[in-house]
């Protein structure tokens, strides 16, 4: 049983690296918030996750009101939730806005920026990761405003690092298919992080990733990801996953704080409404897809998680420039 295979199976993602970054010291970048700049970066994506690969050198992540978090060769830096921070090394007269540098470096231009005072040298490989807004109940959900690892511990990790270095020192051949290989192990980089940090979690820690990795939940939660549209009873869900229905719905409750059934309703609603979005199925198709069989017991579902009937949601998507209404947390 896999849950976070799962659900990144169900979550779509794209990945790019947008820029290579030689600094010698001192230097500053300023990151803005990326929700400020994702029509930008990745049109039409619903969560940007930004990251830093050091592939040499050292310096400081700061976000606001925190203390500086150093960091070193082999370190990627992920920020789950796009928060503005400064990255630096030393004390630089003027910090680079990040942000109004986007237009040089997007995905697939890969020209190396050079910035800095001219002393010790930071090499970083900087992108972002967009995918589904929906990934906040999952994968993303708890996670902290930054997270660090350092991926030169295992082969695994030195293979991730030296492909991404291949890659980009032959950024400028023009050798088709360049920018997808960058765009997959972008995506490759931010699951073997997310596995590490899910691995290094402590035991009393509690949320999505937490229940993942336990055995009873991470069971249930595989069988509910792998077929939502099944007639699940919670009677079903324990014998599959192997264990009773009072033990499922204790530890479902405790790493969750709801129900298995109230989770296969909120899933079944965040499906339902990316269907609505990229295909053109009928009301009562996508209601059948994601488990109901009456079109009213549906709609009356999905107004309880976003406020409005399917048909208002898809008129709305339709929409130039209409935000959507979101389901709560």
């Amino acid at each position: 049983m896999d849950a976070l295979s799962e659900a990144l199976n169900s979550v779509r993602m794209t990945g790019a690296i947008f820029f290579n970054a030689v600094c010698t010291a001192p230097w500053g970048f300023a990151v803005p918030a990326l929700e400020s700049v994702a029509h930008r970066l990745s049109p039409g994506t619903e969560r940007l996750v930004s990251y830093h690969l050091v592939t040499e050198g050292a310096g400081v992540v700061r976000f606001e009101n925190e203390a500086a978090v150093p960091i070193a060769a082999g370190d990627i830096v992920i920020i789950p939730h796009g928060d503005p921070h400064l990255v630096t090394n030393g004390s630089p007269s003027r910090l680079v806005n990040s942000g109004e540098s986007l237009g040089q470096y997007l995905a697939g231009t890969l020209s190396t920026m050079y910035v800095g005072g001219g002393g010790e040298v930071t090499h970083f490989v900087c992108g972002y990761f967009g995918c589904d807004r929906h990934a906040d109940r999952l994968f993303l959900a708890g996670l902290p405003t930054m997270i660090k690892m350092n991926v030169r511990g295992d082969a695994a990790g030195a293979w991730l690092e030296t492909s991404i270095r291949h890659l980009v020192a032959d950024a400028e051949s023009g050798r088709p298919g360049q920018s997808v290989l960058l765009s997959k192990m972008a995506e490759a980089l931010f699951i073997e992080t997310l596995r590490r940090y899910m691995e290094q979690l402590p035991p009393e820690q509690t949320g999505w990733l937490a229940g993942a990795r336990d055995p009873v939940v991470g069971a249930a939660l595989t069988l509910l990801h792998r077929t939502p549209c099944r007639h699940w009873t919670i009677a079903d869900l324990a014998a599959e996953a192997g264990t009773s229905r009072s033990v499922l719905a204790e530890r479902f409750q405790h790493f969750l704080g709801e129900s298995p059934m109230t989770y296969l309703s909120r899933w079944r609603m965040q499906l339902a409404a990316k269907l609505l979005h990229g295909e053109r199925r009928t009301v009562l198709q996508v209601a059948m897809d994601v488990g109901y069989e009456s079109e009213a017991a549906f709609n009356r579902a999905f107004k309880r998680e976003f406020g409005l009937p399917p048909a208002q949601y898809r008129k709305r998507l339709a929409g130039n420039g209409v935000s959507l209404p979101q389901a709560p947390n």
